[in-house]
């Protein structure tokens, strides 16, 4: 797995302002070459995903069977897709189907396609009632390319309410962007990726590419935003979706929320801890030029020189959140990144020396430790040195599970997320990221 930070964000670019002929013309090409379901034995289930029921989309079984209410027989959610021929009758065919088995349905979105119509369904079905019956079912009454997952309570809210939420979170902080954007589109895969690499240039058109299970979108601060479904292809209703929120990003530029704490040392100095972007460079590159190389090279992992290159891509909202903590003069002595790495999520400190071991570094910590629970992650990991005896502290300090594991002549601490043991700490973190 990489680990390289050293991407840098790059200059936005402008966008046509119309585009609706390519659209309709991509529309019909995606429709006619690509399917529009997994192998028949995933579920959520296979390997490399997280079980049904585990992971941020789908909770567990019981979760589920409550939604029916108190008293009601015991039942389960489930998410299904199923592609249905463009003809009358055809989706009162499927639906009469489901009704024979006691499956209720609780919502419908329809997904258009050139030739027909993929419908996906929140379905509430009987507790015992087997997956393969139910496929065999869809399939006997017309539908095809059918796949299940589990779902919960949550996905009880409506589509137009969902996607609304999720530009409003957008729209207060451009750190939320990759998070809306999984929450739309289900378990994936996001990367921000530089426009050019070393295989030559990397771009896309400005309506943006659908292949199957990836979509390639200009990135709000340049490059490319890459999304991988594996499990799943991406329909043109989804894809249109997904690019209406990476512009809504787009158009109101970088911004974060500017909410603080002020907090008391143990030797009676105060420090404010708030969000950092990248108009917060200066004082960031000044306090890496009052960091010892020891310091710096324990943070970056590589020459000392090149520590101030990192930070831009660093303090962008678009890969991250960065709490900083500043003096009351301020100064900042401290930084502290919550990183989006694909699927998963990395922490990291710098703590300038004169200010070390004073509980700074593990306040942020705490603080990025709720953030990242709050936004459904069930794990984070830091990549340190086993000498780096601050961020090692700093992690069992945090009271929950470790994993630890040696990675390319570093160490890797994963951290399990436990809700409860962070409840305590909750209201600092919304705080902080409240307007």
């Amino acid at each position: 797995m990489s680990r390289d930070r050293s991407h840098t964000a790059r200059p936005r670019q402008n966008r046509p302002a119309t585009r609706q002929k390519a659209v309709a013309g991509l529309w019909t090409r995606w429709t006619r070459r690509h399917g529009h379901a997994p192998p028949l034995d995933d579920t959520g289930d296979g390997p490399g995903r997280p079980p049904a029921g585990t992971g941020p989309g789908a909770r567990s079984e019981a979760t589920a069977g409550a939604a029916g209410g108190a008293g009601a027989e015991e039942s389960a959610l489930w998410r299904m897709r199923a592609t249905v021929r463009d003809e009358p009758g055809s989706l009162a065919a499927l639906c009469t189907a489901l009704a024979g088995l006691r499956v209720d349905i609780l919502s419908l979105q329809t997904h258009p396609l050139a030739d027909g119509t993929v419908d996906e369904f929140l379905l509430r079905a009987p507790g015992g009632l087997d997956l393969a019956e139910l496929r065999e079912t869809v399939t006997a009454a017309g539908g095809s390319d059918t796949w299940c997952e589990r779902a919960d309570a949550h996905d009880l809210v409506d589509a137009p309410t969902r996607v609304l939420g999720l530009a409003t979170r957008t729209a207060v902080d451009t750190s939320e962007l990759p998070l809306a954007l999984r929450q739309l589109l289900g378990r994936c895969t996001i990367r921000s990726l530089p426009v050019r690499t070393a295989a030559g240039p990397r771009d896309v058109p400005v309506e943006g590419v659908l292949e199957d299970t990836v979509m390639r979108l200009r990135a709000p601060e340049g490059g490319v935003l890459s999304i991988e479904r594996p499990y799943l292809p991406f329909t043109p209703t989804e894809f249109a979706r997904a690019r209406a929120l990476v512009e809504l990003d787009a158009r109101l530029g970088p911004r974060v929320p500017r909410g603080q704490d002020v907090l008391t040392l143990p030797e009676g100095a105060d420090i404010t801890v708030r969000r950092a972007d990248t108009g917060d460079l200066p004082a960031a590159k000044a306090m890496h030029e009052r960091c010892s190389d020891r310091t710096l090279g324990l943070r970056y992992h590589g020459p000392v020189g090149d520590a101030d290159r990192y930070l831009n891509h660093l303090l962008s909202p678009h890969h991250g959140r960065t709490l900083a903590a500043y003096t009351a003069g301020g100064r900042i002595v401290a930084l502290g990144h919550l990183l989006w790495d694909g699927d998963e999520t990395e922490v990291a400190l710098l703590v300038e020396d004169a200010w070390q071991h004073r509980g700074i570094g593990g306040e942020l910590l705490g603080r990025l430790v709720t953030m990242a629970a709050g936004t459904g992650c069930e794990s984070v990991y830091a990549v340190t040195q086993a000498s780096n005896t601050g961020m090692v502290a700093a992690m069992r300090g945090l009271g929950l599970p470790l994993d630890y594991q040696i990675e390319e002549g570093t160490l890797v601490i994963t951290a399990r997320l436990d809700p409860a043991a962070l409840a305590a700490r909750r209201a600092c973190g919304e705080r902080i990221g409240r307007e």
